[in-house]
Protein backbone atom coordinates (compact mmCIF):
# COMPACT_ATOMS: atom_id res chain seq x y z
CA UNK A 1 0.00 0.00 0.00
CA UNK A 2 1.18 3.53 -0.74
CA UNK A 3 0.95 6.08 2.09
CA UNK A 4 2.14 9.69 2.34
CA UNK A 5 5.80 10.05 3.19
CA UNK A 6 4.97 13.25 5.06
CA UNK A 7 1.45 13.66 6.43
CA UNK A 8 1.92 17.42 6.35
CA UNK A 9 1.80 16.95 2.57
CA UNK A 10 -0.75 14.15 2.10
CA UNK A 11 -0.79 14.53 -1.69
CA UNK A 12 2.98 14.63 -1.98
CA UNK A 13 5.53 11.81 -2.29
CA UNK A 14 4.58 8.37 -0.95
CA UNK A 15 6.30 5.44 0.70
CA UNK A 16 5.43 1.75 0.48
CA UNK A 17 4.01 -0.34 3.31
CA UNK A 18 4.29 -4.13 2.93
CA UNK A 19 1.53 -6.12 4.57
CA UNK A 20 0.21 -9.65 4.82
CA UNK A 21 -3.03 -11.18 6.05
CA UNK A 22 -4.02 -14.53 7.51
CA UNK A 23 -7.73 -14.73 6.55
CA UNK A 24 -10.36 -15.60 9.14
CA UNK A 25 -11.06 -19.34 9.05
CA UNK A 26 -14.78 -18.76 9.73
CA UNK A 27 -15.73 -15.84 7.45
CA UNK A 28 -19.42 -16.14 8.37
CA UNK A 29 -18.59 -15.10 11.94
CA UNK A 30 -15.78 -12.69 11.11
CA UNK A 31 -15.53 -9.69 13.45
CA UNK A 32 -12.95 -7.73 11.49
CA UNK A 33 -9.18 -7.38 11.13
CA UNK A 34 -6.74 -7.81 14.00
CA UNK A 35 -3.71 -5.58 13.50
CA UNK A 36 -0.42 -6.64 15.08
CA UNK A 37 3.05 -5.30 15.79
CA UNK A 38 5.78 -7.68 17.04
CA UNK A 39 7.97 -5.00 18.61
CA UNK A 40 11.44 -3.71 17.90
CA UNK A 41 11.42 -0.94 16.98
CA UNK A 42 12.13 -2.33 13.55
CA UNK A 43 10.42 -5.69 13.94
CA UNK A 44 9.05 -6.96 10.60
CA UNK A 45 5.33 -7.61 10.98
CA UNK A 46 5.03 -9.52 7.69
CA UNK A 47 7.44 -12.25 8.81
CA UNK A 48 5.78 -12.37 12.23
CA UNK A 49 2.39 -13.23 10.78
CA UNK A 50 3.66 -15.60 8.10
CA UNK A 51 5.90 -17.51 10.51
CA UNK A 52 4.02 -17.70 13.80
CA UNK A 53 0.43 -16.41 13.57
CA UNK A 54 -1.00 -19.92 13.21
CA UNK A 55 0.34 -20.85 16.66
CA UNK A 56 0.50 -17.42 18.31
CA UNK A 57 -3.29 -16.95 18.28
CA UNK A 58 -6.00 -19.30 19.45
CA UNK A 59 -8.34 -21.07 16.99
CA UNK A 60 -11.19 -18.77 18.03
CA UNK A 61 -9.20 -15.61 17.27
CA UNK A 62 -8.03 -17.06 13.95
CA UNK A 63 -11.62 -18.01 13.14
CA UNK A 64 -13.13 -14.58 13.77
CA UNK A 65 -10.39 -12.20 12.63
CA UNK A 66 -8.30 -11.62 9.59
CA UNK A 67 -4.88 -11.24 11.25
CA UNK A 68 -2.78 -8.54 9.62
CA UNK A 69 0.91 -7.84 9.91
CA UNK A 70 2.80 -4.99 8.28
CA UNK A 71 6.38 -3.88 8.13
CA UNK A 72 6.49 -0.33 9.54
CA UNK A 73 7.77 2.34 7.17
CA UNK A 74 11.48 1.99 6.52
CA UNK A 75 11.54 -1.61 7.81
CA UNK A 76 11.86 -4.97 6.08
CA UNK A 77 9.92 -5.02 2.82
CA UNK A 78 8.54 -1.49 3.33
CA UNK A 79 11.11 0.56 1.38
CA UNK A 80 13.78 -0.25 3.98
CA UNK A 81 16.23 2.29 5.33
CA UNK A 82 19.87 1.19 5.22
CA UNK A 83 23.04 2.71 6.64
CA UNK A 84 25.48 1.24 4.12
CA UNK A 85 25.52 0.25 0.47
CA UNK A 86 25.54 -3.48 1.15
CA UNK A 87 24.77 -5.81 4.02
CA UNK A 88 28.34 -7.11 3.89
CA UNK A 89 29.70 -3.59 4.35
CA UNK A 90 27.42 -2.96 7.31
CA UNK A 91 28.28 -6.29 8.89
CA UNK A 92 31.98 -5.47 8.61
CA UNK A 93 31.44 -2.14 10.38
CA UNK A 94 29.31 -3.71 13.12
CA UNK A 95 31.84 -6.49 13.66
CA UNK A 96 34.67 -3.98 14.14
CA UNK A 97 33.56 -3.20 17.67
CA UNK A 98 32.33 -5.31 20.60
CA UNK A 99 28.63 -5.21 21.42
CA UNK A 100 29.52 -2.75 24.18
CA UNK A 101 32.79 -1.45 25.64
CA UNK A 102 34.25 -2.37 29.02
CA UNK A 103 37.76 -0.93 29.28
CA UNK A 104 38.63 2.76 28.94
CA UNK A 105 40.35 2.08 25.63
CA UNK A 106 37.27 0.27 24.35
CA UNK A 107 35.07 3.15 25.48
CA UNK A 108 37.12 5.69 23.56
CA UNK A 109 37.15 3.53 20.43
CA UNK A 110 33.42 2.79 20.72
CA UNK A 111 32.57 6.48 21.11
CA UNK A 112 34.49 7.35 17.95
CA UNK A 113 32.89 4.41 16.14
CA UNK A 114 29.39 5.43 17.30
CA UNK A 115 29.85 8.98 16.00
CA UNK A 116 30.94 7.65 12.61
CA UNK A 117 28.04 5.20 12.42
CA UNK A 118 25.51 7.86 13.33
CA UNK A 119 26.81 10.23 10.69
CA UNK A 120 26.94 7.46 8.09
CA UNK A 121 23.35 6.43 8.79
CA UNK A 122 22.28 10.06 8.54
CA UNK A 123 23.97 10.41 5.16
CA UNK A 124 22.52 7.21 3.72
CA UNK A 125 19.09 7.05 5.36
CA UNK A 126 18.39 10.53 6.73
CA UNK A 127 15.63 11.21 4.20
CA UNK A 128 13.76 8.09 5.33
CA UNK A 129 14.56 8.37 9.03
CA UNK A 130 13.14 11.89 9.05
CA UNK A 131 9.66 10.40 8.54
CA UNK A 132 9.94 7.11 10.48
CA UNK A 133 8.48 8.25 13.81
CA UNK A 134 6.01 6.06 15.66
CA UNK A 135 3.37 8.75 15.13
CA UNK A 136 3.69 8.29 11.38
CA UNK A 137 3.50 4.51 11.78
CA UNK A 138 0.28 5.06 13.75
CA UNK A 139 -1.05 7.25 10.95
CA UNK A 140 -0.15 4.53 8.46
CA UNK A 141 -1.99 1.98 10.58
CA UNK A 142 -5.09 4.16 10.61
CA UNK A 143 -5.05 4.31 6.81
CA UNK A 144 -4.71 0.52 6.74
CA UNK A 145 -7.66 0.25 9.14
CA UNK A 146 -9.76 2.29 6.74
CA UNK A 147 -8.52 0.26 3.77
CA UNK A 148 -9.74 -3.04 5.26
CA UNK A 149 -13.12 -1.49 6.05
CA UNK A 150 -13.02 -1.51 9.87
CA UNK A 151 -14.75 1.35 11.67
CA UNK A 152 -12.48 0.92 14.69
CA UNK A 153 -9.11 -0.67 15.34
CA UNK A 154 -8.54 -4.04 16.96
CA UNK A 155 -4.85 -4.32 17.80
CA UNK A 156 -2.30 -6.50 19.58
CA UNK A 157 1.08 -4.87 20.23
CA UNK A 158 4.10 -6.47 21.87
CA UNK A 159 7.02 -4.60 23.48
CA UNK A 160 7.70 -1.54 21.27
CA UNK A 161 4.27 -2.32 19.82
CA UNK A 162 2.78 -1.07 23.09
CA UNK A 163 4.40 2.31 22.41
CA UNK A 164 2.78 2.26 18.98
CA UNK A 165 -0.51 1.37 20.67
CA UNK A 166 -0.21 4.25 23.15
CA UNK A 167 0.61 6.63 20.31
CA UNK A 168 -2.36 5.47 18.21
CA UNK A 169 -4.62 5.88 21.24
CA UNK A 170 -3.46 9.48 21.64
CA UNK A 171 -3.86 10.38 17.97
CA UNK A 172 -7.10 8.47 17.30
CA UNK A 173 -8.84 7.90 20.67
CA UNK A 174 -12.34 7.51 19.16
CA UNK A 175 -11.21 4.86 16.65
CA UNK A 176 -10.24 2.16 19.16
CA UNK A 177 -12.27 -1.03 19.45
CA UNK A 178 -9.77 -3.20 21.36
CA UNK A 179 -6.12 -2.86 22.40
CA UNK A 180 -4.03 -5.70 23.78
CA UNK A 181 -0.78 -4.18 25.03
CA UNK A 182 1.66 -6.91 26.04
CA UNK A 183 5.09 -6.13 27.50
CA UNK A 184 4.62 -2.43 28.09
CA UNK A 185 7.29 0.08 27.15
CA UNK A 186 7.02 3.20 29.30
CA UNK A 187 5.97 6.04 26.95
CA UNK A 188 7.68 8.65 29.10
CA UNK A 189 10.83 6.55 29.46
CA UNK A 190 11.01 5.81 25.76
CA UNK A 191 10.35 9.36 24.61
CA UNK A 192 12.13 11.18 27.44
CA UNK A 193 9.08 13.42 27.74
CA UNK A 194 9.45 13.56 31.52
CA UNK A 195 12.73 15.47 31.25
CA UNK A 196 14.98 12.48 31.94
CA UNK A 197 18.10 13.05 29.85
CA UNK A 198 19.90 9.83 30.55
CA UNK A 199 20.53 7.68 27.46
CA UNK A 200 17.52 5.94 25.97
CA UNK A 201 18.86 2.50 26.95
CA UNK A 202 19.06 3.59 30.59
CA UNK A 203 15.66 5.34 30.71
CA UNK A 204 13.72 2.23 29.69
CA UNK A 205 15.45 0.24 32.48
CA UNK A 206 16.30 -2.79 30.37
CA UNK A 207 19.53 -3.32 32.29
CA UNK A 208 17.61 -3.57 35.56
CA UNK A 209 14.94 -5.81 34.03
CA UNK A 210 17.50 -8.13 32.47
CA UNK A 211 19.53 -8.35 35.68
CA UNK A 212 16.42 -9.24 37.69
CA UNK A 213 15.43 -11.90 35.17
CA UNK A 214 19.00 -13.23 35.06
CA UNK A 215 18.87 -13.63 38.83
CA UNK A 216 15.76 -15.76 38.35
CA UNK A 217 17.57 -17.83 35.71
CA UNK A 218 20.28 -18.64 38.24
CA UNK A 219 17.78 -19.31 41.02
CA UNK A 220 15.65 -21.62 38.87
CA UNK A 221 18.78 -23.47 37.73
CA UNK A 222 19.77 -23.97 41.35
CA UNK A 223 16.28 -25.32 42.16
CA UNK A 224 16.28 -27.62 39.14
CA UNK A 225 19.56 -29.13 40.25
CA UNK A 226 22.25 -30.89 38.22
CA UNK A 227 19.85 -33.40 36.67
CA UNK A 228 17.92 -30.69 34.81
CA UNK A 229 20.35 -27.75 34.70
CA UNK A 230 23.89 -28.54 33.58
CA UNK A 231 25.27 -25.40 35.16
CA UNK A 232 24.29 -26.64 38.62
CA UNK A 233 26.73 -29.54 38.21
CA UNK A 234 29.60 -27.07 38.63
CA UNK A 235 28.34 -25.54 41.87
CA UNK A 236 26.18 -22.55 42.75
CA UNK A 237 25.14 -21.03 39.39
CA UNK A 238 25.68 -17.46 40.61
CA UNK A 239 29.23 -18.18 41.71
CA UNK A 240 30.07 -20.14 38.56
CA UNK A 241 28.75 -17.42 36.25
CA UNK A 242 30.47 -14.56 38.05
CA UNK A 243 33.80 -16.40 37.90
CA UNK A 244 33.22 -17.17 34.23
CA UNK A 245 32.36 -13.56 33.35
CA UNK A 246 35.41 -12.28 35.21
CA UNK A 247 37.67 -14.74 33.37
CA UNK A 248 36.20 -13.96 29.95
CA UNK A 249 37.08 -10.27 30.35
CA UNK A 250 40.78 -11.18 30.08
CA UNK A 251 40.72 -14.69 28.60
CA UNK A 252 38.09 -15.12 25.86
CA UNK A 253 37.32 -18.65 24.68
CA UNK A 254 37.66 -19.71 21.04
CA UNK A 255 34.97 -22.17 19.97
CA UNK A 256 34.85 -24.18 16.74
CA UNK A 257 31.48 -24.04 14.99
CA UNK A 258 29.83 -26.91 13.10
CA UNK A 259 31.03 -25.56 9.74
CA UNK A 260 34.65 -25.60 10.90
CA UNK A 261 34.95 -21.84 11.44
CA UNK A 262 35.67 -20.41 14.85
CA UNK A 263 34.13 -17.70 16.99
CA UNK A 264 35.55 -15.98 20.03
CA UNK A 265 33.37 -15.82 23.10
CA UNK A 266 34.25 -12.65 24.99
CA UNK A 267 32.66 -11.28 28.12
CA UNK A 268 30.48 -9.09 25.92
CA UNK A 269 29.32 -12.05 23.85
CA UNK A 270 28.42 -14.00 27.00
CA UNK A 271 26.34 -11.05 28.26
CA UNK A 272 24.57 -10.44 24.95
CA UNK A 273 23.71 -14.11 24.49
CA UNK A 274 22.45 -14.15 28.07
CA UNK A 275 20.26 -11.10 27.42
CA UNK A 276 18.77 -12.67 24.31
CA UNK A 277 17.98 -15.91 26.12
CA UNK A 278 16.23 -14.10 28.94
CA UNK A 279 13.42 -13.37 26.45
CA UNK A 280 12.13 -16.95 26.53
CA UNK A 281 12.58 -19.33 29.49
CA UNK A 282 12.27 -22.26 27.07
CA UNK A 283 15.84 -21.43 26.03
CA UNK A 284 17.27 -21.29 29.54
CA UNK A 285 18.57 -24.89 29.50
CA UNK A 286 20.57 -24.09 26.35
CA UNK A 287 22.02 -21.00 28.03
CA UNK A 288 22.98 -23.07 31.06
CA UNK A 289 24.71 -25.53 28.72
CA UNK A 290 26.68 -22.71 27.11
CA UNK A 291 27.87 -21.26 30.39
CA UNK A 292 28.73 -24.67 31.84
CA UNK A 293 30.80 -25.62 28.79
CA UNK A 294 32.60 -22.27 28.80
CA UNK A 295 33.26 -22.61 32.53
CA UNK A 296 34.63 -26.15 32.11
CA UNK A 297 36.29 -26.14 28.67
CA UNK A 298 37.89 -29.52 29.19
CA UNK A 299 34.40 -31.06 29.19
CA UNK A 300 33.29 -29.30 26.02
CA UNK A 301 32.17 -31.99 23.57
CA UNK A 302 30.08 -30.03 21.08
CA UNK A 303 29.12 -26.49 20.16
CA UNK A 304 26.57 -25.19 22.69
CA UNK A 305 23.20 -24.73 20.99
CA UNK A 306 22.84 -21.20 22.38
CA UNK A 307 26.10 -20.13 20.75
CA UNK A 308 25.31 -21.78 17.42
CA UNK A 309 21.95 -20.00 17.37
CA UNK A 310 23.57 -16.66 18.20
CA UNK A 311 26.11 -16.89 15.38
CA UNK A 312 23.32 -17.81 12.96
CA UNK A 313 21.35 -14.70 13.92
CA UNK A 314 24.43 -12.53 13.38
CA UNK A 315 24.48 -13.54 9.71
CA UNK A 316 20.98 -12.20 9.06
CA UNK A 317 21.21 -9.02 11.11
CA UNK A 318 18.87 -6.37 9.63
CA UNK A 319 20.14 -2.93 8.79
CA UNK A 320 20.88 -0.81 11.83
CA UNK A 321 18.82 2.01 10.31
CA UNK A 322 15.59 0.03 10.59
CA UNK A 323 15.80 0.09 14.40
CA UNK A 324 16.73 3.77 14.69
CA UNK A 325 13.34 5.23 15.55
CA UNK A 326 14.61 6.18 19.04
CA UNK A 327 17.27 8.32 17.36
CA UNK A 328 14.77 10.50 15.51
CA UNK A 329 11.89 10.74 17.98
CA UNK A 330 13.22 10.46 21.54
CA UNK A 331 15.24 12.78 23.74
CA UNK A 332 19.01 12.36 23.51
CA UNK A 333 21.39 12.52 26.42
CA UNK A 334 23.21 15.37 24.72
CA UNK A 335 26.51 14.29 26.30
CA UNK A 336 28.09 11.73 23.95
CA UNK A 337 31.36 11.70 25.87
CA UNK A 338 29.58 10.95 29.15
CA UNK A 339 28.38 7.46 28.18
CA UNK A 340 31.07 5.74 30.30
CA UNK A 341 29.65 7.58 33.31
CA UNK A 342 26.09 6.54 32.44
CA UNK A 343 27.20 2.95 31.85
CA UNK A 344 29.02 2.74 35.20
CA UNK A 345 25.90 3.91 37.02
CA UNK A 346 23.67 1.51 35.10
CA UNK A 347 26.01 -1.39 35.81
CA UNK A 348 25.62 -0.83 39.56
CA UNK A 349 21.84 -1.28 39.50
CA UNK A 350 21.77 -3.87 36.68
CA UNK A 351 25.06 -5.81 36.79
CA UNK A 352 26.45 -6.78 33.36
CA UNK A 353 23.27 -5.90 31.46
CA UNK A 354 23.03 -2.26 32.56
CA UNK A 355 26.34 -1.44 30.89
CA UNK A 356 25.32 -3.28 27.72
CA UNK A 357 21.97 -1.50 27.34
CA UNK A 358 23.37 1.92 28.30
CA UNK A 359 25.45 2.05 25.12
CA UNK A 360 22.79 1.08 22.56
CA UNK A 361 21.78 4.66 21.76
CA UNK A 362 25.30 6.10 21.57
CA UNK A 363 25.26 6.39 17.72
CA UNK A 364 22.10 8.51 18.03
CA UNK A 365 24.05 11.30 19.69
CA UNK A 366 25.74 12.31 16.43
CA UNK A 367 22.58 12.20 14.31
CA UNK A 368 21.05 15.61 13.61
CA UNK A 369 17.96 14.23 11.84
CA UNK A 370 14.60 14.46 13.64
CA UNK A 371 11.03 13.65 12.66
CA UNK A 372 9.15 16.85 13.44
CA UNK A 373 5.84 14.95 13.27
CA UNK A 374 6.73 12.68 16.20
CA UNK A 375 4.34 12.63 19.16
CA UNK A 376 6.10 13.10 22.52
CA UNK A 377 3.28 13.42 25.00
CA UNK A 378 1.49 14.14 27.22
CA UNK A 379 0.49 10.49 27.47
CA UNK A 380 -2.78 10.23 29.46
CA UNK A 381 -5.45 9.54 26.84
CA UNK A 382 -9.18 9.60 26.28
CA UNK A 383 -9.90 6.06 25.04
CA UNK A 384 -13.23 5.10 26.58
CA UNK A 385 -13.14 1.39 25.75
CA UNK A 386 -11.49 -1.04 28.18
CA UNK A 387 -7.97 -1.98 27.10
CA UNK A 388 -6.01 -5.04 28.19
CA UNK A 389 -2.52 -4.26 29.55
CA UNK A 390 -0.28 -7.25 30.27
CA UNK A 391 3.01 -7.53 32.15
CA UNK A 392 5.20 -10.56 32.89
CA UNK A 393 6.67 -10.55 36.40
CA UNK A 394 10.27 -11.01 35.21
CA UNK A 395 10.60 -9.40 31.78
CA UNK A 396 14.14 -8.44 30.70
CA UNK A 397 13.22 -5.93 27.99
CA UNK A 398 10.07 -4.23 29.29
CA UNK A 399 10.37 -4.45 33.08
CA UNK A 400 7.21 -5.30 35.00
CA UNK A 401 7.48 -2.12 37.07
CA UNK A 402 6.31 -0.11 34.05
CA UNK A 403 3.06 -2.05 33.67
CA UNK A 404 0.86 -0.30 36.23
CA UNK A 405 1.99 3.25 35.29
CA UNK A 406 1.31 2.37 31.67
CA UNK A 407 -2.16 1.02 32.49
CA UNK A 408 -2.95 4.17 34.45
CA UNK A 409 -2.69 6.17 31.23
CA UNK A 410 -6.01 4.65 30.12
CA UNK A 411 -9.33 5.52 31.79
CA UNK A 412 -10.58 1.92 31.66
CA UNK A 413 -7.45 -0.24 31.57
CA UNK A 414 -7.48 -3.79 32.90
CA UNK A 415 -4.05 -4.95 34.00
CA UNK A 416 -3.19 -8.65 33.78
CA UNK A 417 -0.04 -10.03 35.42
CA UNK A 418 1.57 -13.22 34.15
CA UNK A 419 3.54 -14.83 36.96
CA UNK A 420 6.60 -16.04 35.15
CA UNK A 421 9.61 -15.13 33.10
CA UNK A 422 10.47 -13.77 29.66
CA UNK A 423 9.52 -11.02 27.26
CA UNK A 424 5.77 -10.78 26.55
CA UNK A 425 3.31 -13.63 26.98
CA UNK A 426 3.69 -15.12 23.50
CA UNK A 427 3.82 -18.94 23.70
CA UNK A 428 4.04 -18.91 27.48
CA UNK A 429 0.58 -18.99 29.10
CA UNK A 430 -2.63 -20.69 28.00
CA UNK A 431 -4.39 -18.71 30.73
CA UNK A 432 -3.27 -15.40 29.21
CA UNK A 433 -4.18 -16.63 25.73
CA UNK A 434 -7.70 -17.39 26.95
CA UNK A 435 -8.09 -13.94 28.52
CA UNK A 436 -6.87 -12.29 25.31
CA UNK A 437 -9.24 -14.38 23.22
CA UNK A 438 -12.27 -13.50 25.33
CA UNK A 439 -11.39 -9.83 25.25
CA UNK A 440 -10.81 -9.63 21.51
CA UNK A 441 -13.91 -11.61 20.55
CA UNK A 442 -16.42 -10.29 23.11
CA UNK A 443 -14.78 -7.09 24.44
CA UNK A 444 -15.12 -8.54 27.94
CA UNK A 445 -11.83 -7.69 29.64
CA UNK A 446 -10.70 -9.48 32.80
CA UNK A 447 -10.90 -7.69 36.12
CA UNK A 448 -8.14 -5.19 36.74
CA UNK A 449 -5.37 -6.84 38.74
CA UNK A 450 -6.01 -10.35 37.39
CA UNK A 451 -3.19 -12.88 37.27
CA UNK A 452 -2.20 -15.89 35.17
CA UNK A 453 0.50 -18.50 35.58
CA UNK A 454 2.95 -19.62 32.94
CA UNK A 455 2.38 -23.14 31.63
CA UNK A 456 5.75 -24.59 32.61
CA UNK A 457 8.82 -23.82 34.68
CA UNK A 458 11.99 -22.98 32.74
CA UNK A 459 13.79 -26.25 33.47
CA UNK A 460 10.77 -28.56 33.43
CA UNK A 461 11.37 -31.63 31.24
CA UNK A 462 9.45 -31.80 27.97
CA UNK A 463 6.80 -34.56 28.14
CA UNK A 464 7.49 -37.68 26.10
CA UNK A 465 6.21 -37.47 22.52
CA UNK A 466 6.13 -33.65 22.54
CA UNK A 467 8.49 -30.88 21.48
CA UNK A 468 9.06 -27.16 21.89
CA UNK A 469 7.91 -24.90 19.05
CA UNK A 470 8.48 -21.16 19.63
CA UNK A 471 8.59 -21.93 23.36
CA UNK A 472 5.26 -23.78 23.38
CA UNK A 473 4.98 -27.51 24.10
CA UNK A 474 3.20 -29.19 21.18
CA UNK A 475 2.71 -32.68 19.76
Amino acid sequence: MEVPTDYDHPRGPTTTIALTRLPASDPAHRIGTLFTNPGGPGGPGVDFIQQVAQIAYTPQVRAQFDILGFDPRGVGKSDPATCYRTEAEEQKVLASQPAFPVTHAEERAYTTWGIKVGLHCTAFAGDKLAHMSTANVARDMDLLRQAVGDDKLSYVGYSYGTYLGATYAKLFPTRVRALVLDGTLSPTGYSGSDGDRRPFGVRVAQGDGAAATFAQFKAECRKAGPDRCSLAKLGDPSTVIEKLFKRLKTHPVVVTLPDGTTTTVTYQVAVVVGFQHMYDPAGWPELADLYSQLAAPAKRSKVPAALAEWTKHREVYPSLAQAMQPCIETAKAGRPLAYPEYADAADKTGPHFGRFRAWISQPCESMPVKDTDAFKGPWPNEVKAPVLVIGTRYDPATPYQATRPYADLFPAARMLTVEGYGHTTLFKSNCADARITTYLTTLQAPADGSTCQQDRKPFDPIPAGKKLVQGAVVQ
